[in-house]
């Protein structure tokens, strides 16, 4: 079976607003030995959650359905962070009873997959089935382990500031706006457009906004499908950096990167007009700059379908109480669960069920103004091409994106960038 993530690098940047969502009401009762596991589901059991995704709210949830249920939440730090700390515990330490992973930390940790409880044991064979087939495929080992269930996924798309487009002259309505940049040609075409008529920014960086979105709307990533290291001659990664590059060129970026200090002002302030908007940062933007209330819109990538982020929750094979933690899947991974979820945190549901649904098709927000912002991400998961991620994934998508943040900083040459870019990744894969 071959393995296919897809999931664009999230933990190199220190940031995540991945929250828990999905997994299947039925699962239990079908066919698994759920109710022969060992520990006791009223037990307290020790769950291990990053930073930045309001776990706390989650866990409340449950033990509002399971009264006589105890939670240990522990927010171990960034995602990296609770990997890393996984990885120690899974060598000899003590394991947490359930653990939130993030998509970009899965490819190692699948490599050994005798490490989890196979979750079939518990839910049956099927337990995967409600579940985008992508990102089940993420937490499944090579002889069909499943040890992971999907909590969310990250369909992307762009904000915009409808009132400064209005000012340039460009549409403002979403699907127009969709139209205008229905290719990355375009996208680059209505920057020019816009800072030509403002003298201002258009996009906030290349590295995030543009790259992230363009190498995950490849066929084939840093890998190709039966696991060989690819990137350095795939020309799709290779196209999707030179987007970056060309957009860099156009003088349309105002090179604010992701999370730095300038970024959230950036928002509020109208230092640029577009970023990044996969499903989990929307509500940050609203945190961000609450003052643009209304002023902002959602729109489909260029080039359509994307998706950056999603993580799963497993349990480990040594837990204590896998019968705390399984009751815990039960009651919280349900597709219902996962409307409920995102109609209160915007975390978008992995389950096809919930992404199918009228609920999520006619989401909407005022701050978004009228923007199908369910409906786009949707569309946009939906269509979205698997790809297989290997295990140093992560490593070769922050060699390229760095490379990106150097020309910007000013420290690379355009024409550079990409040799700097490999050769940065080459060197962290021989490490």
């Amino acid at each position: 079976m071959i393995r296919r993530l897809a999931i664009a690098p999230l933990a190199l940047l220190g940031a995540t607003a991945l929250a828990l969502t999905g997994c299947t009401g039925s699962a239990g009762s079908s066919g698994g030995s759920g109710d022969s596991v060992k520990g006791d589901p009223k037990a307290e059991v020790e769950f291990w959650s990053f930073t930045g995704i309001n776990q706390k709210d989650g866990v409340d949830t449950y033990l509002e359905l399971q009264p006589d249920a105890k939670i240990k939440l522990s927010e171990v730090g960034s995602t990296t962070e609770t990997a890393t700390a996984l990885t120690a515990a899974l060598a000899g330490g003590k394991v947490p009873d359930l653990v939130m992973i993030q998509n970009d930390d899965l490819p190692k940790f699948i490599e050994n997959p005798q490490n989890f409880v196979d979750l079939r044991t518990l839910g049956g064979d099927d337990v995967g089935e409600p579940y985008l087939d992508w990102a089940v495929n993420a937490a499944t080992g090579a002889n069909g382990e499943i040890i992971g269930i999907p909590t969310d996924v990250g369909g992307l798309s762009f904000a915009y500031r409808a009132d400064l487009f209005e000012a340039a002259g460009l549409p403002t309505d979403p699907d127009e706006v969709a139209e205008a940049w229905s290719t990355w040609d375009g996208f680059i075409e209505m920057g020019e457009k816009y800072t030509e008529a403002t003298g201002e920014p258009f996009v906030d960086n290349v590295e995030t906004t543009v790259f992230f979105a363009t190498v995950n709307q490849v066929s084939e990533k840093y890998y190709s499908p039966d696991g060989e290291v690819t990137f350095e001659t795939n020309p799709e990664v290779k196209d999707a950096f030179q987007i970056a590059v060309d957009t860099y060129e156009a003088g349309i970026s105002a090179s604010i990167a992701a999370w730095s200090s300038g970024w959230a002002p950036g928002k509020a302030n109208g230092s640029f007009a577009v970023t990044t908007a996969p499903s989990w940062i929307l509500q940050g933007l609203k945190n961000d700059a609450p003052d643009t209330e209304g002023l902002w819109r959602v729109a489909t990538l260029p080039e359509g379908a994307g998706n950056w982020g999603g993580s799963v929750i497993a349990i480990p094979a040594r837990a204590e109480n896998p019968a705390g933690a399984w009751q815990y899947i039960e009651t919280m991974m349900d597709p219902d669960q996962q409307l409920t979820h995102f109609s209160d945190t915007g975390t978008f549901p992995a389950a096809e069920s919930a992404l199918e649904s009228d609920e999520v098709k006619a989401y909407q927000d005022p701050f978004y103004g009228d923007s199908k912002i369910g409906e786009v991400l949707a569309e946009s998961v939906l269509g979205f091409q698997s790809f297989y991620n290997g295990p140093d994934t992560s490593a070769i998508g922050a060699a390229l994106l760095n490379a990106l943040v150097d020309m910007e900083a000013g420290n690379t040459a355009p024409d550079k960038a990409w040799e700097k870019g490999v050769k940065d990744a080459n060197a962290a894969l021989a490490q």
